[in-house]
């Protein structure tokens, strides 16, 4: 276990470029981007690791991209405030280049979560350390842009639903502003307005989720969503044992979970609708934080166990599919599935420090 834990460290490490962002897989064309999403999980693995400059570049990285579109993110938030229909293409993009461009592709571009999860890694990292923020720009234009349009139907942490307003981003865009909201470098109207925007997406997830009994994938669905772990773990929208997440834990694991690997949700079809390695390591994280530790284990002992022979790991696996059917389509558009993928070894890293079994120095 210790060993693969080192082994995502140096995954990390090498496919982190000399700008700070984290590519999200080297071999896989589509994936070599960094996304605020992913390396936001990315850079929070390598603080507990005691990775600081690692984290840190990152978190300069992000900085650097609100910050060079303070222009186009003051432009969004007025014209939203004056009640301009902005279309779909308008908005940022989740995934830049490593340079932190725009990409030049087509692409389901218009994701929130992104914009609330790095500000809530960033808060963390520098609780767990000590360690001063040299710039907040980036922090707060993020934060404000997330704030604004938390209610507006968006993309998915799957990128896809554009229709519909995701329990899980919705999760994440909380993390970020109540993690902001409670740092004490910012004006207290700034704290005060992020916590009341933090105070309105918790309740308006309560409320509806309150409807089915447990978190819905998205706001007037029923539809279960293995992400919605993090409504709890890390991102706090509800707490570990509210009755509603026991709800959505349970029918997680009744719909999603099949001998430790983890689905994403019942009719995915990407790669066949594969078990994926992020989820099963995000499980054990939660099943550690509630005193399962027993199944913690078993699920960081899961992922372990779908390495490469170098030691990689891959986005998802084919032992168990959804929809098999659908497999050849996707190898024959994109080639083989993604590996490594650095948030699969950020995960399985997060869950091994929290067991123990992580590097020597690790915070949990």
């Amino acid at each position: 276990m210790r060993v693969l834990a080192e082994r995502s460290i140096e995954v990390i490490a090498t496919n982190q470029a000399p700008s700070g962002a984290y590519v999200a897989s080297p071999a896989f064309p589509v994936y070599r981007y960094s996304w605020l999403r992913d390396g936001a999980f990315v850079a929070d693995a390598m603080s507990r690791a005691g990775q600081v400059e690692s984290a840190e570049a990152f978190f300069s990285w992000c900085d650097r991209v609100l910050v060079s579109r303070r222009d186009r993110i003051e432009t969004l938030i007025a014209r939203h405030a004056a009640g301009d229909a902005i279309d779909i293409s308008e908005f940022l993009p989740t995934r830049f280049t490593l340079a932190g461009d725009d990409g030049i592709e087509d692409w389901t571009d218009f994701q929130l979560d992104g914009y609330g999860a790095w500000v809530w890694a960033l808060i963390e990292h520098a609780r767990r350390h000590g360690r001063s923020i040299p710039s907040m720009d980036g922090a707060r234009l993020s934060a404000r842009y997330a704030a604004a349009f938390w209610d507006h139907p968006s993309y998915d942490w799957w990128e896809e639903y554009a229709d519909h307003r995701h329990v899980s981003t919705l999760a994440a865009i909380f993390g970020g502003l109540d993690a902001l909201a409670a740092w004490p470098d910012l004006e207290p109207h700034e704290r005060e307005g992020l916590a009341d925007v933090a105070g309105q997406i918790r309740g308006r997830v309560l409320a509806e989720a309150g409807l089915v009994g447990h978190l819905p994938k998205w706001l007037g669905a029923t539809d279960i969503d293995a992400s919605l772990i993090a409504a709890a773990t890390p991102f706090r929208l509800v707490s570990p044992d509210d009755p509603l997440m026991v709800a959505t834990l349970a029918e997680i694991e009744r719909q999603l979970v099949h001998d430790g690997g983890v689905h994403r949700y019942a009719a995915d079809s990407y790669y066949g609708g594969g078990e994926w390695l992020l989820l099963a390591a995000l499980l054990g994280w939660h099943y550690a934080r509630i005193g399962r530790r027993a199944d913690a284990a078993r699920e960081l002992e899961w992922v372990a166990s779908r390495a490469t022979e170098a030691g990689d790991l891959p986005e998802q696996v084919t032992d168990h599919l959804l929809a098999p059917v659908a497999l050849g389509g996707w190898l024959r558009r994109w080639g083989p599935i993604a590996s490594p993928l650095l948030w699969s070894h950020a995960m399985y890293l997060t869950l091994a420090i929290e067991l123990g079994f992580g590097p020597s120095g690790g915070f949990r």
